[in-house]
């Protein structure tokens, strides 16, 4: 498989950086641990003592095998947010990688502390966005090829098709070190305990029926 030259994905990290949304660090390095003792408590995580830093703090490997597309979205997303990447702590930035076997999807969802920015690197996706109720609920979407750059803004709905007939890949730069996830469908169906189906079936203007099969199904998170 060819990748794209490496600037495409710095690219994608330089425009996640200008649109941080986390607190500027005021430290040069503030590695998360889990160790309460060894360290101070900033931004939701405890730093170790920089002195004891190590290069390992600052590299993440989990990017270097395709994601198991095996599932019923036939996508899978590896993050490289502050619970797998402690090195990232107070940097107000992650990246993530989204495979996809042909006809995948990564269904619509949000990232409440983040917006987004996605490089293909392989393959052909749909993607889009929804604007909030102020704009209408708009739609902007795209057909993107390898080499595309396209961005999500923070909180809105969007979504990536595997609309080829091939594997495809994408990196995503996001402006938070932990930009959090919420799959619209999980969230809505899924809801442990379950919401009211007297909520939903008014909510969506559907059958009781419809909403207790919607909430008896399994939600698979591909993350």
């Amino acid at each position: 498989m060819k990748f794209l030259p490496v600037s495409f994905l710095i690219l994608a990290l330089a425009t996640a950086a200008a649109f941080a949304y986390d607190p500027s660090p005021l430290q040069d390095i503030c590695v998360a641990t889990n160790d309460l003792n060894s360290g101070v408590f900033v931004n939701g995580k405890f730093c170790k003592d920089p002195k004891q830093a190590t290069a390992d703090d600052f590299l993440f490997t989990g990017f270097r095998n395709p994601g198991n597309t095996s599932n019923p979205l036939g996508s899978k997303v590896t993050p490289a947010f502050i619970d797998q990447f402690p090195g990232l702590n107070t940097l107000g930035i992650s990246m993530a990688r989204i495979d996809f076997a042909p006809g995948g999807l990564n269904p619509p969802h949000t990232h409440p502390r983040g917006t987004e920015v996605l490089v293909v690197v392989e393959g052909t996706l749909l993607v889009g966005f929804v604007t909030s109720n102020q704009l209408n609920n708009t739609l902007f979407t795209k057909v993107l090829y390898k080499g595309d750059v396209f961005v999500f803004p923070i909180g809105l709905i969007h979504f990536q098709l595997n609309i080829g007939n091939t594997y495809a890949l994408a990196f995503a730069g996001l402006s938070s070190q932990n930009p959090g996830v919420i799959t619209i469908a999980n969230a809505v169906f899924g809801a442990k305990p379950p919401i009211s189906a007297d909520v939903l079936t008014k909510a969506f203007q559907v059958d009781k029926k419809v909403v207790d099969y919607l909430q008896a199904q399994f939600w698979y998170d591909n993350n």
